[in-house]
């Protein structure tokens, strides 16, 4: 059976919650457990660690396969397979988290060309900063950061590397983004030799289709009704799909059933525009996983 890592931290609970929408139950004693069970037969145990480590475990054989952001596989350079990309992060599904680099408002920098030689960098990335600022041909002096990357800038350091999803923290420290270096999703990757066996391989990619059918259907419900066939061209053209509505006669051939999936945000709307169309028999039902 499998060992899984998971990342410990920001993506901890949203990860958990994704594993149980996926029917996958991670199972620990308490919260305060960095190791637990699965309730699964292909999967053996699993174990919490700090994202940046996850990398270079997975490739030294410690586990199976994990969980981390790309920002981690690169600043790491860990030698690994990469399976699959995960759209969620901690605050929301759709989103990828940015690597940029920040200066103080006050430092009248517009772009990543305008740091002066040897300014000092503040960062948890040393690996994806040096590469990006000899790329630059800027020498500058890196400090490894481990925390509050934000603060430091502009008393301690003239710029940081950090992470953000949306520059919210940035802005409100009265710091501007000049250049992202990296757009950094969720991973799921694997160790290669791992990878290179067919058991767990097949065991790996069937997890992966569960964990994407459970994001897909986030958001989503099933919506249900019938429709006299005078009035289904109408109600059709109300209906999103993610190809096309599914469209069956009833026994009575002059009334269809149709069915869709539609964006939870969008039904509050829809129900009442299609009842006026002619729809009857509403039904809206939730869904846990959409495979293609």
């Amino acid at each position: 059976m499998l060992r899984l890592v998971i990342p410990k931290g920001s993506l901890e609970a949203k990860t958990l919650a994704l594993f149980d929408a996926a029917d996958i139950r991670l199972v620990r004693g308490s919260d305060r457990d960095y190791h637990g069970v699965v309730d699964d037969p292909r999967v053996d145990r699993f174990s919490l660690l700090r994202p940046q480590e996850i990398p270079g475990y997975v490739e030294d054989g410690f586990f199976d396969f994990g969980l981390t952001g790309l920002d981690w596989v690169e600043e790491t350079g860990a030698k690994i397979e990469i399976f699959a990309r995960l759209p969620y992060t901690k605050s929301f599904l759709g989103a990828v988290v940015k690597i940029v680099l920040a200066v103080s408002e006050e430092s009248g920098i517009t772009e990543a060309a305008q740091i002066k030689p040897d300014s000092r960098i503040s960062t948890e990335y040393p690996n994806l900063t040096k590469r990006f600022f000899d790329g630059l041909g800027i020498p500058v002096k890196i400090f490894t950061s481990y925390g509050a990357t934000e603060a430091k800038v502009p008393e301690i350091v003239d710029a940081m590397v950090d992470n953000t999803e949306t520059g919210s923290t940035l802005r409100r420290h009265g710091l501007r983004v000049i250049h992202t270096l990296l757009e950094s999703p969720a991973l799921l990757i694997a160790n290669q030799a791992a990878w290179a066996d067919a058991a767990k391989r097949q065991a790996m990619e069937e997890i992966k289709i569960l964990l994407m059918g459970a994001i897909d259907a986030q958001g989503k419900v099933l919506v249900k009704l019938n429709v006299s066939a005078a009035d289904l061209a109408s109600v059709l053209e109300l209906l999103p799909a993610l190809k096309a509505p599914t469209v069956s006669k009833l026994a009575d051939e002059s009334f269809f059933a149709v069915e869709t999936v539609v964006a939870k945000s969008q039904i509050n709307l829809l129900i009442p525009e299609l009842k006026a169309k002619g729809a009857a028999d509403i039904l809206e039902l939730p869904i846990t996983k959409i495979v293609d």
